[in-house]
């Protein structure tokens, strides 16, 4: 990697519309693979912009919300022509990297493919003032630094996850989830769809999935599992808003992956379907967090024809290569489990050669899992689920969430399945981000701060030579205790900052001190945006961020609660 050079000089005035230009600072998150800045800069306020006939129609797209930021935020028109910002096709460039050349011939962008483009422009705006992220015009000096940028992701798969089961959150606020994901150049939205306290897919085969399992007769408050509000609670979308998030996300590089999550954690469709449990019910959508031992009876054929009905509508709304199909936590507490005293399941169980004993059950869910995961490969799909897959046998082709901290993970890669990394321990942005818990919003617990976010290396622990298995990373935001969008981007930033720089940077180009110094300029980013974010990092707790402490004190609580990577 070339070592970034931060020469920040008065420029000197290259355009009557910028009077005496003082380039940003370079601080552009994710750090980019290949940074040179020099002395200089160039004026991109009413800059003439030519885009190459060759971009693909998103490309162009990509590249016309970067120039209506730009005209916005300046408050002066942009003007065909070749003298000031080039965005040029270069085939020669992979999918996802891009080069960007600022000097005082003006700006050149090359990319391959769309999410290059989309990538190129985000940098672009995080070198300008940081109000290009808002919606009014901004007196400021609207200069690039002369620079030579050549940048490309370390993983293929960088996602961020969201539970709108628990807590349900609008297309709105789900897209603005989506535009903080761009800025950071996260390319896969894992949408988890299905839960015990909710399911949101509008399923046109089984209306009841929404008419009845998409609604709640009240939430536990807080961890009083007697507990009830009383409240009617729920929401769904239907199959043209899931499409319209496909597309919005499709836009800006962002690939959808949706989760049905099978066999457990079904209890609001087998509300709306007793038939499908092992007792017949009756079943209620859960009103407490946990997770219920109510699971789909494996052997039920009606679930396989469920199943399959509903992926075959999933398919039609979500192009997404990948299917999530969850698998985790089917037998929660261990005991009570149905499938040890339903005769359906004794009775495939026999047909299959299980024998009895305490793995019975896992090679009963690897039937289930083998039977979906087929089904979808039909239909030219591949599944992803949580790491309780592996329990058992795993049929080819999978592939693995390690969440169960990292070791699932280091087995699956070392058994030759890919993996996706998102381990509780670095990865869950529902945990705490201070031990100062009365001074934060009300949690589920854990103790996940900033630092500790950023010290996360994917590769610590893995068997040499099992390293490409290891298809990325990505974090995971449950909603148990996060109901309004307010409250979601607290627990989302800056964490997912530091997210996407273990995601794209080479290991040895994280800096945590370089990485702190970035994040005023992201706070302003932000703030321009309207999102909201925590400062827990700095002592300033909780949502209205206030000190914990006197000043001399503050001082000592952060040196004494420095993480230990």
């Amino acid at each position: 990697m070339k070592k970034l050079t931060l020469l920040l000089t008065a420029a000197t005035l290259l355009m009557a519309a910028c009077a005496k230009p003082q380039p940003q600072e370079f601080h552009v998150i994710p750090l980019p693979a290949s940074v040179e800045l020099s002395d200089g800069s160039f004026c991109v306020k009413g800059a003439a912009v030519q885009v190459d006939p060759a971009l693909d129609v998103l490309s162009q797209k990509a590249v016309g919300r970067f120039i209506q930021a730009l005209e916005t935020a300046t408050g002066a028109k942009t003007k065909a022509g070749d003298s000031g910002i080039r965005f040029v096709q270069n085939p020669n460039l992979a999918a996802e990297q891009y080069s960007i050349e600022v000097s005082a011939k003006g700006v050149d962008v090359e990319a391959s493919a769309l999410n290059g483009f989309v990538y190129a422009c985000e940098t672009l705006k995080q070198m300008l003032p940081p109000a290009i992220y808002g919606s009014k015009a901004v007196k400021a000096d609207w200069v690039l630094p002369y620079a030579s940028i050549l940048d490309q992701p370390r993983f293929s798969y960088r996602g961020m996850h969201l539970d709108p089961c628990r807590h349900f959150f609008t297309l709105e606020e789900t897209k603005r989830y989506l535009d903080v994901m761009t800025a950071y150049k996260l390319n896969r939205f894992h949408w988890h769809l299905t839960e015990d306290q909710g399911w949101r897919m509008e399923v046109k085969k089984y209306p009841r999935l929404t008419e009845v399992g998409a609604w709640r007769n009240g939430t536990v408050i807080k961890k009083d599992w007697d507990s009830n509000d009383g409240i009617r609670y729920g929401g769904f979308y239907t199959q043209e808003e899931m499409k319209e998030i496909v597309a919005y996300a499709a836009e800006r590089g962002i690939t959808v992956i949706p989760e049905i999550d099978l066999p457990g954690h079904m209890v609001a469709a087998l509300a709306a379907y007793p038939e499908l449990g092992c007792t017949g019910g009756p079943y209620e959508v859960w009103t407490r967090w946990g997770v219920s031992e109510q699971i789909l009876c494996a052997g039920n054929e009606k679930i396989y024809t469920f199943l399959e009905d509903v992926f075959t509508e999933l398919m039609d709304i979500f192009p997404s290569e990948y299917i999530h199909i969850g698998g985790d936590e089917c037998f929660p507490h261990d005991k009570d489990i149905p499938w040890e005293h339903c005769p359906k399941c004794a009775a495939l169980m026999k047909k299959l050669g299980i024998k009895k004993g305490p793995d019975a059950k896992h090679y009963l869910q690897n039937y289930v899992t083998a039977r979906v995961q087929k089904f979808l490969n039909d239909h030219g799909r591949k599944i992803i689920g949580w790491d309780e897959i592996l329990d058992g046998e795993l049929a080819e082709g999978a592939t693995v969430m390690s969440w169960r901290g990292t070791k699932g993970g280091i087995k699956a890669a070392g058994m030759g399945f890919d993996v996706v990394m998102t381990p509780t321990d670095y990865a869950y942005f529902d945990y705490y981000q201070s031990r100062e818990r009365d001074k934060e919003p009300f949690g589920i617990g854990g103790y996940l701060p900033l630092e500790k976010v950023y010290g996360y290396e994917p590769f610590d622990g893995m068997t040499p030579g099992t390293e490409d298995h290891i298809l990325g990373v990505q974090a995971n935001l449950w909603t148990e205790y996060i109901a309004t969008p307010e409250h979601l981007e607290y627990m989302l930033l800056p964490r997912m900052c530091a997210l996407s720089e273990i995601q794209w940077c080479a290991a040895d180009a994280k800096d945590y001190d370089r990485f702190c110094a970035s994040l005023d300029h992201t706070f302003g980013m932000l703030d321009a945006m309207g999102v909201n974010y925590s400062l827990d990092y700095r002592g300033l707790m909780g949502m209205d961020r206030q000190p914990a402490r006197s000043a001399e004190e503050l001082e000592e609580y952060l040196n004494n609660n420095k993480v230990s990577w």
